[in-house]
Formats: structure tokens, C-alpha cells, sequence
């Protein structure tokens, strides 16, 4: 069967049971490919002048990042979904808009998931 959902959804208390809060997502990726659970360690960044490498396009890499838990698909540098050190959860979701798709490479939305947990 095809994937045609792609949903985030959050709980937050008093609906669930000890103040808890519960995020989650499903992927309207193909069920057979990989997608991993990847931790990366908060970091302090010497390397201000280098770029870092994302899906597509590199970016300048930023002085400081928070420890991050991803689920994302093996073959990308973005993430599906994610929570950083401090409780921040984001998840990806396809948005539709009226602009003209470019043919420049760009960071996918996955990438933004990733730089924003």
C-alpha cells in the first residue's frame, strides 16, 4: 500500500496521565525504507568559517548546538522528526503553497527539522 499521511500530533496534560507529554508522527514514507533513531551530542563549533554539509546545499555552521534525538530516513542529512535537550519537539509536515517551485538546490524541510531541534 502507498503512503498518503504524513501527521505530527502532541498530547499534552491534562489529557494524559501524569502531566506527561506525549509527541509522536507518522511518515508517509515508503514502508521499506530505513529510517534511523540518531543521537547527536550539543557541540561547540571552532569551525565558524567552514561549511556544513545538509541534503543538498551547505550552510554555515553556527557556534553552538543542543544534543538532539532524530528520526530520519538513512540516505538524508535532515530529519522527520526530533527533540532537542530542552523538551523541543518539531516534526515534518508538507505544506502546500502557491509559489513557483526553483530548480536551485535548497534545504529540504527535513534539514530545517533537523537545524531547528
Amino acid at each position: 500500500m502507498e503512503p498518503f499521511s504524513c501527521d505530527t500530533f502532541v498530547a499534552l496534560p491534562p489529557a494524559t496521565v501524569d502531566n506527561r507529554i506525549i509527541f509522536g508522527k507518522n511518515s508517509d514514507r515508503l514502508c521499506d525504507e530505513v529510517q534511523e533513531v540518531v543521537y547527536f551530542p550539543a557541540a561547540v563549533h571552532n569551525n565558524l568559517g567552514e561549511h556544513l554539509k545538509c541534503t543538498y546545499i551547505e550552510i554555515d555552521q553556527v557556534p553552538e548546538t543542543y544534543a538532539v534525538v532524530l528520526s530520519r530516513p538513512a540516505w538524508l542529512w535532515g530529519a522527520e522528526m526530533g527533540a532537542n535537550e530542552h523538551g523541543v519537539c518539531i516534526g515534518n509536515e508538507a505544506v502546500w503553497g502557491r509559489e513557483e517551485v526553483c530548480d536551485e538546490e535548497a534545504l529540504l524541510g527535513m534539514d530545517l527539522v533537523r537545524g531547528s531541534s
